[in-house]
């Protein structure tokens, strides 16, 4: 697969299944924590995000909400929305809460107001 960016790839460790067919997990981004750009404010969050959205959808159960998030993630970038590691030259790129806040902007409900 051609990625494009470790900054779009979320990621799930399992466990067994659970009561329901839940199964528990631990979700990050592929990438780990960054920790040399750490606290900078230039990390491609879509990764977490969309982590959350696996997380939704695989141990949760709640797939409306995790197709929610991923069409959010498709729509910002579709509109233009970029962090440096998806090639926004560094003038244009978006910032860690930029990039957080143009995803959550479109979410069907003001969740994060």
């Amino acid at each position: 697969m051609i990625a494009g960016s470790m900054g779009m790839l979320p990621s799930a460790s399992l466990g067994d299944g659970g009561d329901g067919g839940r199964r528990f997990g631990l979700y990050e981004p592929v990438h780990g924590s960054a920790p040399d750009i750490a606290g900078q404010g230039v990390v491609n969050p879509l990764a977490a995000i969309l982590s959350v959205a696996l997380m939704l959808r695989v141990s949760l159960q709640e797939t409306e909400a995790a197709e929610a998030v991923e069409r959010a993630v498709d729509q910002a970038i579709d509109l233009g929305a970029r962090t440096r590691d998806l090639g926004a030259d560094d003038d244009r790129a978006l910032g860690t809460a930029e990039m957080t806040e143009r995803v959550l902007d479109l979410l069907p409900y003001p969740a994060h107001r």
